[in-house]
């Protein structure tokens, strides 16, 4: 699905991000980046979606060689970036608005897409807050609202820039249950950047490490615990061991940068 291959990224005034960079991703399959910060997980995000192009190597989505924006992706940030002049359901319509070919019937089938809103909302527990304004909402509501925004055009390819970090431990959690919840129904890859490398062994098939900046791919581990998890998985020998393995090889690549 995603196929990132020596790829090296040089920002203008010089600052080199990531460098050799190789990565490959398979369709349906869940995975996270974590690294020390500084270390180009961004800058992934960017490369992989078309926002920036590469200054040498190649980067593929879907088969197709990425030359700008890729249509086929759906993006979720640690700040929702709701629109507060919009409902929760206009916030997601506008995605629909935009992006072929939803765009092009938006006004014949708006009926139809807002029920469709409605349905995605309800399966993230937002039934009933369709016609609330962002600021309406608590910081948990509108990170769910924003992951149902990334989600409703039915993106291939899902790309997640720490969604949880700004948000409380127990609301972070919750999220990490309903966000396994879609992607084991909808089966769409997923690329998640994180600092929180319990959040990362929790959600992925696979995490990557990156090195210090400029970044490049260090380590790749399968994780290998079965699905459904739940907050009882984060205690297994097998959950704890993998966490600290990655917080070992982090911690080495901060003390060497």
């Amino acid at each position: 699905m995603v196929d990132i291959a020596g790829v090296r990224l040089t920002y203008p005034g010089g600052t080199l991000a990531v460098d050799g960079l190789d990565m490959q991703v398979r369709r349906g399959e869940f995975i996270a980046v974590v690294g020390p910060s500084g270390c180009g997980k961004s800058s992934l995000m960017k490369l992989a979606s078309g926002l920036v192009a590469p200054s040498q190597g190649s980067i593929s989505v879907a088969g197709e060689r990425v030359r700008g924006p890729v249509k086929i992706v759906g993006m979720a940030f640690q700040n929702p970036t709701l629109l507060p002049w919009r409902t929760t359901l206009d916030n997601l319509l506008l995605p629909l608005e935009i992006v072929q070919p939803y765009r092009s019937r938006f006004r014949a089938e708006k009926r139809n897409y807002e029920k469709d809103v409605r349905a995605l909302l309800a399966t993230v527990g937002l039934d009933g807050f369709a016609e609330r304004f962002p600021w309406q909402l608590s910081g948990g509501m509108q990170q769910r609202a924003s992951l149902c925004r990334a989600l409703i055009h039915k993106p291939e390819l899902l790309m997640l820039d720490e969604p949880f970090g700004a948000l409380d431990a127990f609301t972070r959690e919750e999220l990490w249950d309903v966000l396994q919840d879609i992607w084991m129904k909808q089966n769409f890859t997923t690329i998640l950047v994180t600092h929180d490398l319990r959040e990362a062994v929790y959600l992925a098939d696979r995490v990557l490490v990156m090195s210090a900046r400029p970044g490049h791919i260090i380590a790749d581990h399968r994780v290998s615990l079965p699905r459904p998890r739940s907050l009882d998985t984060s205690f297994l020998p097998q959950f704890t061991d993998l966490v600290h393995e990655l917080r070992d090889l982090i911690r080495a690549e901060r003390a060497s940068s």
